[in-house]
Order: C-alpha cells, then sequence, then structure tokens
C-alpha cells in the first residue's frame, strides 16, 4: 500500500494555514548538554485547542463537500481530537457527536462539555467508543471522522513538517508520540520524502505500545492497554488502519518509556522550561533522556503535541 502524503501535506498546507498558528521551536540547553547534542522542542502545546490536533481536524472538515460539512457528523477521540472536532464545528457552523471512553480524561471531558457539542461515553478503551461511532456513522449514513485512520487527518498533522524545515535549518532525527499514528505518519511521511536521511523515532508508553507490537508482529494486535499518564496515545488502534503501514515504510525506530520516565520529563519540563505539557507530549521527552547517548552530536527534535492535563493527574505527578 503507497499513499503519496508529501501532496496531501502540501495540500493540507495550503488549505489550513489561516486557520492554524505556526508553533514556535524553543531550544533546550538543559537537555542539550544532556545528550551532547543540540535539542529543538516543537512546541504543539501554543496550538489552538492546546495540541497539535487541531491541523487534522481543520483538513478533513475542509475536504469535505459543502454538504457533508452541514450533517450531523461523528467522531470518536479520548480528548484532544475531540476538543479540536468540537473548536472546528464552532469555527465552520457545523454540528456534531463526540464518542469517547469512559475513562477519559475529566478535565478534558469538561473542557467539551462547555462546547456544547453532544459527548456519548462508552467503554474502558478508546477503540471501543471508536468501533462504536464508526458502526453507528456506517449504519445511520452519517460521516465518520476518524482520529487518525485519514489521510485528510494525516496530511493536516503533517503540516508540522513543513513548519519544521523552515525553522530548523537541518534535521537529523526527530522524536514523536505514537498512539493512533496520524501524527507521525503525517510528519514521516512528509519529512522522508524530503530528505530520507532524517531518521525518525516512534514514541510509545511501556503501558500500552500496540503500535510498536503491532509492526514487530507484521500485523495490527487486538491487545490490552494497562492504564498510563499518556493517555492522549494510550488504547487500541483500528484493525484496519492506514497508520499501521505508513509506520511500517518510514518510522526507523520505537522507543518504549515507563510511567515513572513519563512523569520525570513532565517535571523536567515544568522545572527547566516552566512549560505545562501533558502526558503523551512528556513522552518524546521522556524517550530522549532515556537514549540519550545516542543523540550525542546530532540535531534533535522532539515534538511536544499537547498540554491538557488534567489538575488531578498535575498533583500527583509533582
Amino acid at each position: 500500500m503507497s499513499f503519496d502524503i508529501k501532496s496531501e501535506v502540501l495540500d493540507a498546507e495550503k488549505r489550513i494555514r489561516k486557520y492554524i498558528r505556526e508553533t514556535p521551536v524553543e531550544s533546550s540547553p538543559h537537555l542539550n548538554q544532556m545528550g551532547n547534542c543540540r535539542v529543538h522542542l516543537k512546541l504543539e502545546t501554543s496550538q489552538i485547542t492546546g495540541s497539535f490536533k487541531l491541523r487534522g481536524a481543520v483538513n478533513k472538515f475542509l475536504s469535505l463537500s459543502a454538504s457533508e460539512q452541514k450533517e450531523d457528523l461523528i467522531t470518536a477521540s479520548s480528548g484532544n481530537h475531540a476538543a479540536a472536532f468540537a473548536h472546528v464545528l464552532q469555527q465552520f457552523g457545523g454540528k456534531g457527536t463526540i464518542y469517547l471512553p469512559a475513562n477519559a480524561s475529566r478535565a478534558k471531558v469538561e473542557a467539551l462539555r462547555l462546547t456544547g457539542v453532544k459527548l456519548e461515553q462508552h467503554g474502558e478503551d478508546c477503540i471501543i467508543s471508536e468501533t462504536l461511532a464508526r458502526e453507528t456513522a456506517a449504519s445511520t449514513g452519517r460521516v465518520f471522522i476518524s482520529p487518525y485512520n485519514d489521510l485528510k487527518i494525516i496530511g493536516g498533522q503533517g503540516t508540522i513538517g513543513v513548519e519544521l524545515l523552515r525553522q530548523v535549518e537541518k534535521i537529523d532525527c526527530i522524536l514523536v508520540p505514537v498512539g493512533g499514528g496520524g501524527l507521525i505518519s503525517g510528519v514521516a511521511g512528509y519529512l522522508k520524502a524530503v530528505d530520507k536521511n532524517i531518521e525518525i523515532v516512534g514514541c510509545q508508553p511501556q503501558n500500552s505500545p500496540v503500535m510498536h507490537a503491532s509492526i514487530q508482529a507484521g500485523r495490527i494486535l487486538a491487545m490490552e492497554s494497562k492504564p498510563s499518564i499518556a493517555d492522549g496515545t494510550a488504547g487500541g488502534i483500528d484493525p484496519d488502519t492506514i497508520t499501521f503501514d505508513i509506520c511500517r515504510e518510514f518510522v526507523d525506530d520505537f522507543i518504549l518509556v515507563s510511567e515513572d520516565e513519563i512523569k520525570a520529563a513532565i517535571r523536567l519540563m515544568i522545572d527547566k522550561h516552566q512549560l505545562l505539557i501533558e502526558g503523551a507530549a512528556a513522552l518524546s521527552v521522556a524517550a530522549y533522556i532515556k537514549e540519550k547517548r545516542q543523540f550525542a552530536g546530532r540535531n534533535v527534535v522532539l515534538i511536544i503535541s499537547g498540554k491538557r492535563i488534567s489538575l488531578e493527574q498535575l498533583k500527583s505527578i509533582l
């Protein structure tokens, strides 16, 4: 299976640029010294809605026909994609329903309720609510907007790569948080098309390494995930997701990190950068710290994917 992700990303760049922010890149003297290299933090924490997810959601909505944009759309998400979906509906006057797991972060659910978008909570794993949302859309003839299993979503997320090539003079390696794989598929697919020597490293929690385990097995696995503070990347993935083949083609390596390593990364970002980040966003930092020796002398980009963390989580980490 082959996709022209570079074209999808460049199309998305033209389509969504005026609706999103070009997020900043910040150097990290502390991480530079720790790994004897140059570390660049791509701060998607500064994106509208607080994470990278807006890029894909806007691109997907604007790719729909005029009649589809007026329909009652359906999506599924553990939080950040849902927030982006709700923002898009508000901005363009759309309507829709969000399916999310019963154990979704309370802070994220409360924020979603304020948008007025209809919420449906089902199951203890995002793949359960996602499957139900997709089946409901199919049975009612409505449009389902996947959080990751869609070329338009992937194309939108890949616009991060377009920005990075403007912002960082030379990229040797990029570390990317991975859940369903939409973010890393877009970034890797675009950057590898521009420079095949850029190393792409996926970062996942040891408690929910579904994409990594699936790639190792050569097929998408239905495996149980343990709870993770990186809840934005935790849980199962679509059994037919296109991100599996894209990751298998473009992702060079994976680094898995423990819950303690994720928490330590969150504390470090608060202490050294005065930056509040969520568990999923800390995956790239934790992975870099864990394997810092392999990055010596290189230009490394860490994608800091979002900032939506609950007060309860933060208190327990600190």
